[in-house]
């Protein structure tokens, strides 16, 4: 069986006790193994999966776990059914997607690492703040009351469906 199942099947399957502890644990992994990723700039991280679940202290169900969140970040992405034990990875990022999905997914705890200063500019962060907030933003059209009514009467809106509004 694929890690990468065994990965879907311990999110799945974990009891909210378990699940607050695993996040916990997980989470201080990951905010480690970020740190090296970005502190590695421009070199991509690389090696089998086996050896950098060793070096960096992954269990390799948690180590999956890491590559499918980063997994939409990399020039290249993974097909994660098909990584094993003696997987060759080469993590080659891109660092702007990989910052945009850190807001997308509200971790401010890695978003605001200071080992983003050497990679991107403040100017090049608040733009991709500002781009994604611009993507998030509800935005409605309103029908003005003298134009055709939307349903295809040919009537005017407020004589329409505009009446019951």
């Amino acid at each position: 069986m694929a890690i990468y199942n065994d990965w879907q099947n311990l999110v799945e399957n974990l009891t909210e006790e378990q699940s607050d502890y695993f996040r916990r644990e997980y989470y201080d992994k990951e905010e480690a193994l970020y740190k090296v990723v970005l502190g590695m700039y421009p070199k991509p991280l690389e090696g089998r999966f086996d050896q950098l679940c060793d070096e960096y202290d992954f269990e390799p169900v948690m180590f999956c776990g890491f590559i499918d969140g980063i997994n939409s970040s990399l020039k290249t992405p993974y097909e994660m059914k098909k990584i094993r034990i003696n997987s060759r990875l080469k993590f080659e990022l891109d660092y702007e997607a990989l910052y945009y999905n850190m807001l997308e997914a509200k971790a401010d705890w890695l978003y605001n690492l200071p080992e983003w200063d050497a990679i991107l500019s403040s100017e090049q962060r608040r733009a991709i703040v500002r781009k994604r907030n611009e993507e998030k933003r509800a935005v409605s059209t309103k029908i003005d009351r003298n134009a055709p009514c939307p349903c295809g009467s040919g009537k005017k809106y407020k004589k329409c469906c505009g009446a019951n509004v």
